[in-house]
């Protein structure tokens, strides 16, 4: 993947920018709105977990309609933190266990015909999980009798290398719980039956080895996150990589997660490339079509860290010293120039959930080919995005910083190479 490269004049950041308001205080807030992101999601998959054991116990609509509100809630703190990613060596290295896409859902389980039954790509296209207790995956056999957390971790998720082969994480969560989307771009996310966990009614065979995944997963699910949040603690690794290194080295690693993630990954890889492909399999959520809030709410994730506010999941507010205040103490003007390009930002995803919330016209009717108007408001999403990261890039101008890479996108960088 291609990145852009912002190089400016390399002065270290001063000590003490505003009298009120430290590098040291900002970095030590930054790692605070992590530890509360991060304390949100596992308190949500938590529920998620506890939703998922009700469903299998009594497998009706209703249990299923509510485990699926509380992966959708537990959706929103979660995609708060993606502004962490990029700058952050351990989350990068870390968050593909939990939120990898796109996956290739015939790994896991049953699909429909339309599927196809093999991938150049992924020899493990059909590999079905759910429906084999012994897999043959390259070249050796595999028991898979019992499903379980260190089958899907330690055994199954991206094997071979191949990141389509996502067996953990939410994504797969959203798979089992809804099943394919055949609705291409017409209106209408999956349809999975409660009776496919349902071990006495069941339909599509499977359903104790289907109940045991779902379980394994969202139990999974909370490890992970019990690990990310403990790193963000007192004594945290993420936190202390950060205050132990130079001040313009953290305040960069801000900088980077805001740009990348407005930039290459949001404005690029989850929605011009989809638009351009007019694919709806590009889309973030794909299987629920949740895509409008888990794109609003990355949104959310950038303007959070640069002004350092958060809304916790119990309607609490964190404020707190943010490289906002930096650059204000700098060149107020450009701070304001910034969290306006952000307030549009925010607006341009708003409609994307109105869209899909009170016009019920979801996001992947919206990409579909043909479709103007739908293609002309994700188009602002990205305009707006691309206009955020140039404010970023002023801040980062204002405060002197020294050479900060922004992932890239082929779809922004290079739109001749997208097939």
């Amino acid at each position: 993947m291609k990145k852009i490269i912002t190089l400016l004049a390399g002065v270290c950041l001063s000590t003490s920018i505003h009298a009120s308001v430290s590098e040291s205080d900002v970095i030590n807030h930054y790692a605070d709105l992590a530890h509360a992101m991060y304390e949100d999601s596992l308190i949500s998959a938590r529920k998620l977990h506890q939703s998922a054991k009700a469903l299998i116990k009594t497998p009706s609509e209703a249990n299923l309609d509510a485990t699926k509100a509380a992966w959708k809630e537990a959706r929103a703190p979660y995609q708060q933190t993606e502004a962490y990613r990029f700058g952050n060596a351990i989350v990068d290295d870390w968050e593909g266990k939990v939120n990898a896409w796109p996956l290739d859902e015939g790994l896991i389980d049953y699909v429909s015909g339309a599927y196809g039954s093999e991938s150049d790509e992924n020899p493990y296209y059909t590999a079905n999980i759910i429906a084999n207790k012994k897999l043959k995956l390259s070249g050796r056999e595999i028991n898979a009798s019992f499903i379980n957390k260190q089958l899907l971790s330690e055994t199954l998720h991206e094997f071979d290398e191949i990141e389509s082969n996502v067996a953990t994480g939410y994504h797969a969560v959203e798979f089992l719980l809804w099943g394919q989307d055949l609705n291409g771009t017409k209106a209408g996310a999956g349809k999975r039956p409660a009776t496919d966990f349902n071990t006495n009614k069941c339909t599509n065979g499977n359903c104790d080895r289907r109940a045991a995944y779902l379980l394994a997963l969202t139990d999974l699910l909370i490890d992970e996150l019990e690990w990310m949040t403990a790193q963000w603690n007192e004594s945290g690794e993420a936190r202390k990589t950060l205050i132990s290194g130079s001040a313009d080295k953290a305040i960069a690693t801000i900088f980077t997660g805001m740009g990348s993630l407005a930039y290459g990954e949001l404005a690029g890889e989850r929605i011009k490339l989809g638009l351009m492909l007019h694919d709806p399999e590009e889309e973030h959520d794909c299987f629920s079509d949740n895509t409008h809030w888990s794109h609003f709410y990355d949104a959310k994730s950038i303007q959070n860290v640069y002004t350092g506010s958060y809304t916790r999941i119990d309607g609490s507010t964190i404020n707190g010293p943010s490289v906002s205040d930096l650059v204000a103490a700098k060149d107020s003007d450009v701070d304001k120039d910034i969290k306006k390009r952000m307030d549009t930002m925010m607006a341009k995803m708003q409609v994307l959930v109105d869209s899909a919330e009170k016009e019920n016209i979801a996001y992947d009717q919206l990409l579909a080919e043909g479709n103007e108007q739908g293609g002309k408001k994700i188009m602002a999403v990205v305009d707006s995005l691309l206009e955020t990261t140039k404010g970023i890039e002023k801040g980062i101008n204002v405060l002197r910083l020294e050479s900060i890479a922004f992932e890239g996108s082929d779809s922004l960088d290079s739109p001749e190479k997208v097939e």
